[in-house]
């Protein structure tokens, strides 16, 4: 009988580690294999472990994310990276298999694969299907606001909302940041949202803990060829058709919906698409809806993982 593959979560004491062991406990077709805590600054033992995996997530800082890659010998060993380090990188794949119809092969035959930033998540599901089809020329000024809970800022920015210890705590309900223009999410918002500019990113954290909303407003008279709210809609629905993970709502949820909870699709790998808008103002909202720690994390990288392994891509989502 074949053994089962040995995973390594390099960081599986942070956030996102934290999540994607819970995702892979009790799976009987992998073993998780973990380092001895006091070796974990170790690069020998580092080395060793990266190494002897068949499939390494690395669940860590950029600079620390490219120090791993650098101590992996074997070019046998497949790499989920959920850092940001190489989301733009040549040779590595973007980690979103629903991205395109040929992105979930891609991700299935690659071994060094970069998970996608929350944020990005949301925003390319939404803008990539209008660009494709036409509906979004590439040089348009893309606009996004978002807002996250605070598990997205790793164990500092918990504690900034948690830990009334902290020489950081806040007591703010709701803040704005990234006011430098200066977010690491951009490149690959650029990148794989087809845009040949930079996104005019407007990112926010609320007083909870994960769950996120992704909205990219559009000025539909001002754009070449003025679409109307069901063209938008339709372009998603073709792009996600039978997607197990992702799920356009109707036009007529839409027209129902009075409001969204950012907390709505928590614990889950699931996004959720929405096309809010008029025709006759010309104006449209597009929203997306998933958890941070999920669709937008952890569970996206349990999703890469089980494609790079050849196992049922559901497994423990």
């Amino acid at each position: 009988m074949a053994s089962l593959p040995k995973v390594f979560i390099d960081g599986e004491a942070g956030t996102t580690g934290l999540q994607i062991r819970q995702r892979l406990a009790g799976r009987r077709d992998l073993q998780v294999v973990s380092i001895d805590p006091a070796l974990r600054k170790d690069a020998s033992a580092r080395r060793d472990m990266l190494n002897g995996a068949d499939a390494v997530v690395l669940c860590l800082p950029d600079d620390a994310a490219r120090e791993a890659v650098s101590l992996v010998e074997s070019n046998s060993v497949r790499i989920v990276d959920a850092s940001t380090a190489h989301r733009v990188s040549p040779g590595w794949t973007y980690g979103f298999p629903e991205m395109s119809r040929t992105q979930r092969q891609a991700v299935a035959a690659s071994t060094r694969v970069s998970n996608p930033g929350c944020y990005p998540t949301g925003f390319i599901a939404l803008v990539r299907p209008l660009v494709e089809d036409g509906l979004l020329p590439k040089t348009w000024p893309v606009t996004v606001n978002a807002v996250s809970g605070y598990s997205g800022g790793g164990k500092s920015m918990i504690a900034d909302f948690e830990d009334p210890s902290s020489a950081t705590y806040t007591r703010d309900n709701f803040r704005i940041y990234a006011l430098g223009m200066g977010h690491k999410h951009v490149p690959e918002m650029q990148a794989h949202g087809m845009l040949a500019h930079p996104p005019l990113f407007s990112p926010a954290v609320g007083r909870y803990a994960q769950g996120m909303l992704v909205e990219v407003p559009l000025q539909l008279k001002a754009l070449p060829v003025a679409p109307r709210i069901k063209e938008l809609h339709a372009a998603l629905c073709h792009a996600y058709e039978n997607e197990p993970f992702i799920e356009v709502a109707s036009l007529e949820e839409c027209a129902a919906t009075k409001t969204l909870d950012p907390e709505g699709l928590n614990g889950t790998n699931r996004m959720k698409l929405f096309v809010f808008g008029s025709d006759d103002a010309g104006q449209a909202r597009l929203v997306a809806l998933l958890d941070n720690l999920g669709k937008g994390a952890s569970g996206a990288a349990v999703q890469n993982l089980n494609l790079m392994l050849g196992l049922p891509e559901a497994s423990g989502l």
